[in-house]
């Protein structure tokens, strides 16, 4: 196909796939920032509303590979409309309950769908646009998602303060709805057919038989999440720890969030044009720095340069573990392979988090940020190993040159 044909087809495909993630994104946006406070507002201890907020990780985790085998039973477009509906669901439950069971419950399928949506979102964009626009197509997916969650935390707020947190979870529902039936006008692909027809060959077994680039290129995946999740963790609790205010510490955040959104489509076509390299090393080497200099900030400004600083190298970055995933996923099994690829990334997610903590059990906040940039760089020369050998821009290169 050539490049005039896809940039078309890439302008059919906008709507049904960027609309729905920044409606979700949005919605959830708006939400997660309440999940805590609603879990206080039942009774719940401060660890146990912190661990009701981590079950959407956790439901992400536990849904990852079923994800896969579903999109593969059952066609993208379906699961896509069913996740959101699940989610739609849960969201209205969370809202309507006065059990902290229940709501603990409801935050859990939340993660379920996210996983699934998430998988066939991703799983259908693969397959629908060429190897030289994946990436422009994924980073701009990543800024799609980027955007609405700059956006939700406003508009919850909007809500709560003119209306009800209840208002806010069914705004969040209706988004959801609203996305899943977005979804239903995707176009359907040549191999769509074929998709919904079960393999006779089991997903632990497709997992079985990329299991070396699931320990290769997978783990540098995992370091990226490792990286991306731990700096939205720990540049709140070290302004914190300098004694800014809640508002200060929301501004920094939010400035580094809009910095975070600049580069999506650039970083995309650098990608398609240089090689996945030209993009991953620069974003790990950035964000290994920046929590390498974050001890060494003590105010405000200092702080907020940081977290930019930081925002620009995740922000170029967007996309890179859905290209990358992409590149090495098999025509055949494709989106079991996928359902084993986001739980690496999304092991990272959860592991970053995690290390803050154990590593703050026995030493100083600033000793958990240098750990966390040597994890990073230690990520950025096991990147630079690996990806290279899965680049289809460098062999599309290699092949120019013969």
């Amino acid at each position: 196909m050539s490049e005039p044909d896809m940039s078309i087809r890439l302008r059919r495909l906008a709507l049904p796939i960027y609309g729905p993630t920044i409606l979700i994104s949005i919605g959830m946006g708006a939400v997660i920032p309440l999940i805590a406070l609603s879990a206080l507002d039942l009774g719940a201890t401060v660890t146990q509303a912190a661990i009701i907020v981590g079950l959407i990780g956790f439901g992400q985790l536990v849904g990852d590979l079923p994800a896969g085998a579903l999109a593969q039973r059952f066609g993208e477009k379906r699961v896509l409309l069913a996740a959101c509906v699940l989610e739609a669901g849960a969201l209205i439950m969370a809202s309507r309950t006065s059990s902290l069971a229940v709501l603990a419950a409801a935050v859990f399928v939340i993660g379920l769908s996210s996983a699934v949506f998430g998988l066939a979102r991703h799983a259908y964009l693969s397959d629908a646009v060429a190897v030289g626009f994946r990436a422009r197509a994924m980073s701009t997916l990543g800024g799609t998602f980027r955007i609405g969650s700059f956006i939700g935390p406003f508009v919850g707020a909007l809500l709560i303060e003119q209306y009800s947190f209840g208002a806010t979870y069914a705004f969040a529902a209706a988004t959801s709805l609203a996305g899943g039936l977005l979804s239903l006008a995707l176009p359907d692909l040549p191999a769509a057919r074929s998709a919904t027809v079960p393999e006779k060959r089991s997903m632990w077994s497709v997992l079985a038989e990329h299991r070396k680039v699931l320990a290769t290129i997978g783990v540098g995946v995992f370091l990226i999440m490792i990286a991306r999740a731990s700096r939205t963790a720990v540049i709140p609790l070290w302004a914190e720890f300098q004694g800014l205010d809640a508002t200060t510490t929301s501004i920094i955040f939010g400035i580094s969030a809009g910095v975070d959104m600049l580069l999506f489509y650039p970083g995309g076509a650098i990608m398609d044009r240089f090689g996945r390299m030209w993009v991953a090393l620069p974003a790990m080497l950035v964000m290994g720095a920046g929590f390498l200099l974050l001890p060494l900030s003590g105010t405000a400004v200092a702080i907020g340069l940081v977290a930019c600083f930081m925002g620009l190298g995740n922000g170029i970055s967007s996309g890179i573990v859905l290209t990358l995933g992409s590149d090495v996923a098999p025509d055949e099994g494709r989106r079991q392979f996928l359902g084993g690829w986001r739980l690496c990334a999304d092991l990272g997610n959860v592991a970053g988090p995690g290390l803050i903590s154990l590593v703050s059990l026995a030493f100083p906040l600033g000793a958990a940020a240098i750990v966390l940039g040597l994890v990073t760089w230690f990520g950025a020369g096991w990147l630079a190993k690996w990806v290279p050998a899965y680049d289809p821009a460098r062999r599309e290169r290699e092949k120019a040159a013969v």
